[in-house]
């Protein structure tokens, strides 16, 4: 997918991919679900990778490998499609 994108210039961010789960859970079951879904073979890779801060409510912030921080902006349009 990384290279898909980076040739035709798209930001993955953007691209409909199946077969991805993002779960917002309460901190103090953050571990619980963790160990859940890493029981099941389907999502034994099963990762936190964020948190949510309440003095930053509505914005989206990513920090990137190098340590930059980008602000993830809400589409203006339509999501790419899928092709499948």
């Amino acid at each position: 997918m990384r290279g898909a994108c980076k040739i035709l210039g798209l930001d993955p961010l953007y691209v409909a991919i199946e077969g991805r789960f993002v779960a917002f859970v309460p901190e103090r079951d953050a571990d619980r679900a963790l160990d859940a879904m890493r029981s099941r073979e389907v999502s034994t890779g099963a990762v936190r990778i964020g948190f949510v801060r309440e003095d930053r409510a509505g914005l989206v912030t990513l920090r990137s490998c190098i340590g930059g921080n980008r602000v993830l902006d809400m589409l203006s349009a339509e999501q790419l499609s899928r092709i499948c």
